[in-house]
């Protein structure tokens, strides 16, 4: 006499199989095509450079960038570079985040300050950062305050703009509620503003790194402050292409490290937001 639950064990072991494989080639798959990906973009580039497609002179080949890429981690002088531009670039976002919140909040909790700043928001938020280089070399020179000022004018407004998303996504039931409960300014931005602006504040955060980090090293290739800008500019001058090469995949490895540490904050941060547990962000 067959036994009816063999049937239903094999397809159970089946399923628990199959789902076994989508998670697995779900964590490797990405990593597995992003680093063929980027072997073959580095194989595409060896042979254009070698073959004289391009002139080596202006174009040298990834053995020889890679190599000098290497050789930069014996220096003091890059490590200092570094440095520099890696604290530019946390002061920058530092600051322009805890001057985002307080204006968003301050100004996005009353409808009067909204509609009279609205206008005055609009006109300086379109105007680019960079267009203001001149300017702040002008008040501060090639010092760090150069790069302070453009960081943090460009970051504000990503953040101030974020905030007042969440402060409009807040829940009106939740309004009309703290209302009736008679809570103070500083409870309603406890339990009521701050849970829902937190998700677009991760979110501005995130942006608000990547544009600080572009931010910094341009000014220190355009002005001169300490950094890995300033460290391109020399190597240009000196015509040292595979220096050049090198310090941009320096500066391209930095842009993922900060935008996969900003993501694992934001992750741990929100994860008990659908964002996070969706596996979709704002």
């Amino acid at each position: 006499m067959s036994n009816p639950a063999l049937p239903a064990a094999s397809v159970r072991r089946v399923h628990i199989t199959s789902r076994r494989k989508r998670v697995s080639w779900t964590s490797v798959g990405p990593v597995a095509l992003g680093t063929l990906g980027i072997l073959l973009f580095l194989a595409i580039w060896q042979v254009v450079s070698v073959s004289g497609m391009v002139n080596a002179t202006h174009m040298p080949p990834p053995t020889v960038v890679l190599e000098r890429f290497v050789m930069n981690f014996a220096y003091a002088e890059f490590w200092a570079a570094v440095g520099n531009t890696m604290k530019a670039w946390l002061l920058g976002v530092s600051i322009s985040t805890v001057l985002g919140i307080i204006a968003g909040i301050i100004i996005g909790s009353s409808r009067i300050l909204t509609k009279a700043t609205h206008s005055t928001v609009e006109f300086f938020r379109p105007i680019p950062a960079v267009a203001l280089i001149p300017i702040a070399a002008l008040l501060f020179g090639p010092r760090i305050g150069t790069e302070l000022m453009i960081i943090i004018y460009a970051c504000f407004w990503v953040v101030l703009i974020q905030v007042f998303y969440g402060i409009s996504d807040v829940d009106k039931v939740a309004v009309d509620t703290a209302r009736t409960l008679r809570m103070n300014f500083a409870q309603r931005v406890r339990y009521l503003l701050f849970p829902t602006l937190l998700p677009f504040l991760m979110t501005g955060l995130r942006l608000s790194a990547t544009i600080a980090l572009i931010l910094a090293i341009s000014v220190e290739l355009i002005v001169g402050t300490p950094g890995l800008g300033q460290e391109v500019a020399f190597a240009q001058i000196n015509g040292s292409a595979p220096a050049i090469y090198a310090l941009i995949i320096t500066s391209g490895l930095l842009g993922i490290a900060i935008n996969m540490i900003m993501r694992f904050v934001e992750r741990k941060t929100l994860f008990w937001h659908q964002s996070v547990r969706g596996g979709t962000s704002l």
